[in-house]
């Protein structure tokens, strides 16, 4: 103990200063789950290396001129608490801290001096209960893969990660609804589920980092939302701990389950600010037999969405994702990333995936709709891939978009829905409004469900630039019915600009369910909602 207590001293005197170690290495236990044996081959480690410290970033509450709330502060007897009841799982490590400190844009960064790993629910219920007692603050976090900041301290907020919740608790093959903890990775998942001619309802770029809890609490969305729908339907129970450490198990397998208010929905979506997500409940489909991805060029968006039109009619119930990229998306990431680009050179470019049962009619179905759009002028170039190696690549120059844009320079990013006609006349709107002040303005997105991911470039942060493009953005999306959240959530960067997407009433009742769950307002907070007084 006295070990824990030397380094918090330490913290206490250095919280801020740059460390000076060049990495830190972590890697979870072994599960203890009857599953353990799957996935522990398939646990991908997160190694913080130089060139990602956080030196360069500014802490988020002098960037943004925030006033730390009237939290306990972490005294020596709290360490002696956790500790004793996490037996060796209470982190102090500065570069450790370091690591979960800072998002992964690397634009915020908090100070907390503490990183709890629980491994049971009883032992979240357990520090909940504590913090709420003591009034200090808690940031849960899984993966930290978010984009807005909702997964990072803002000051010295206990952090509270799922790492090490990462257990298989079922997986029932009749109904294809699995059961599991909030730690467990989404890669990890899908692998376990093809195991069993399964897969998840869900696939992200952050897969192999993210956690099944936080895709839920962000309420995720991700590539094959257009065939599955989103978390809300799929998910069909949560087990959830409230700030006093009240354990809410709504963790039904039901698919119908008609009696009374739908507790779960009230955490799906709210970034940990009304509980912490422990345990989900999932329903899963079942593994396609056949599947095929077709990456198509075309020379306007308004072409795009005429092939979109043509995708739905032809292609029907074996059309699984349509995507959209711009030329410059494509630039980037074969510029950093070093991807090649299958196609001659266009100013748009499709990514098209079936899956179904039966091989022989899907790629029946599958040629005739290319036929007909290239025929047609529709399409200028395309190329198509069955083989797993080749659907992957192609994959790649969609899904590793974001990784290429953070190598071009300083990222801007916004995650919006948008009419579809609308959808890319922002990015040309926003090219024309910021001109030789960005680097780059791009747009790629799921076009299949309308959600655009702008992205500006700038060599460094720019104040002036950030002033012209919000609120500016967020009032063009208000004014042609938009949603300036697609699937992101709000965090810490969008929480106040809530009112272009939803009205004054709607936030209040919101911010009456905050105080009634979290009355101290200890869980995640400066997050998601605005404060009162706004």
């Amino acid at each position: 103990m006295q070990r824990y207590i030397a380094q918090f001293k330490q913290w206490l005197l250095l919280s801020g200063r740059r460390s000076m170690a060049s990495s830190a290495h972590l890697s979870k236990p072994s599960m203890l789950s009857k599953h353990s044996d799957q996935l522990h081959s398939r646990r991908r480690q997160f190694h913080w290396t130089t060139k990602y410290r956080s030196q360069d970033v500014e802490f988020t509450h002098m960037q943004y001129n925030v006033q730390r709330l009237g939290f306990a502060a972490v005294t020596k007897e709290d360490m002696v608490f956790f500790d004793g009841l996490l037996s060796g799982r209470l982190v102090t490590d500065l570069d450790i801290l370091e690591a979960s400190n800072v998002d992964w844009l690397r634009t915020l960064r908090g100070h907390s001096q503490v990183l709890l790993r629980p491994q049971t629910t009883e032992e979240v219920s357990q520090i909940l209960r504590y913090c709420n007692d003591r009034n200090l603050a808690v940031n849960p976090q899984g993966g930290n893969t978010g984009l807005v900041g909702g997964s990072v301290p803002v000051f010295d907020e206990i952090i509270v990660s799922t790492a090490q919740m990462d257990n298989i608790i079922s997986f029932n093959t009749n109904s294809g609804v699995l059961i599991c903890q909030a730690g467990c990775i989404l890669e990890n998942l899908n692998n376990y589920l093809e195991e069993q001619d399964f897969i998840m309802p869900l696939d992200l770029g952050s897969k192999g980092s993210c956690h099944i809890g936080g895709n839920v609490a962000t309420n995720a969305g991700g590539l094959r939302l257009l065939r599955y729908g989103s978390l809300r339907g799929t998910v069909l129970g949560l087990e959830v701990v409230l700030a006093d450490g009240t354990v809410l198990n709504c963790l039904s397998s039901l698919r119908k389950d008609n009696t009374g208010y739908d507790l779960k929905q009230l955490f799906i979506g709210a970034e940990g600010t009304l509980g912490i997500i422990t345990a989900v409940s999932i329903l899963c489909p079942r593994k396609s037999a056949a599947v095929s991805v077709a990456l198509l060029g075309c020379d306007s968006f308004e072409r795009t969405l005429d092939i979109f039109k043509e995708s739905k009619s032809m292609l029907g119930e074996i059309l699984s994702a349509f995507e959209f990229l711009d030329h410059s998306c494509r630039a980037v990431v074969c510029e950093h990333l070093k991807l090649r680009n299958p196609l001659q050179e266009s100013p748009f470019y499709i990514l098209i995936e079936t899956s179904g049962s039966n091989s022989d009619h899907d790629q029946e179905k599958l040629n005739h709709f290319l036929e007909k759009v290239m025929s047609c002028g529709l399409v200028t170039d395309g190329t198509m891939a069955t083989e797993e190696n080749k659907i992957k690549a192609i994959w790649a120059l969609r899904e590793r978009i974001t990784e290429a844009l953070v190598h071009d320079g300083f990222l801007y990013k916004y995650d919006i829905s948008l009419p579809l006609e609308r959808i890319y006349e922002i990015v040309t709107v926003m090219k024309d409004r910021l001109g030789t002040r960005a680097k780059r303005v791009v747009g790629f997105g799921h076009l299949g469900d309308g959600n655009l991911h702008l992205n500006i470039v700038a060599e460094a942060f720019d104040q002036q630039l950030l002033d012209s493009i919000e609120p500016y953005l967020y009032e063009w999306i208000a004014q042609h019915c938009g949603s300036i959240s697609a699937e992101h959530g709000l965090g810490f960067k969008k929480k106040n600009f809530i009112h272009f997407s939803k009205p004054r009433a709607a936030v209040q009742i919101m911010q009456q369910m905050k105080v009634i769950l979290d009355p101290k307002g200890i869980l995640n907070p400066y997050k998601t909602l605005p404060s009162f007084s706004q």
